[in-house]
């Protein structure tokens, strides 16, 4: 899967309570659970989005990279 020109995968760290569903669901390993908190590798993340409708308090999005 390519990676979305101009995105950035980010989790919202006020949200997101580290219950981990979303691990499980990347299928090239990118997501750690560090702290109570979902870390992503976002260099190797392919932005498939799978992980994303996993989230039960919608705390991962793509969204526009204002530093491209």
């Amino acid at each position: 899967m390519a990676r979305l020109k101009g995105h950035i995968f980010n989790v919202k760290e006020d949200l997101c309570y580290g219950c981990g569903a979303c691990i499980g669901l990347c299928p090239v390993s990118v997501l750690e659970l560090v702290d109570q908190i979902i870390i992503v590798d976002e260099k190797n993340c392919t932005h498939c989005k799978l992980c994303i409708p996993s989230c039960p308090v919608f705390a991962l999005e793509l969204k526009v990279d204002n530093n491209e």
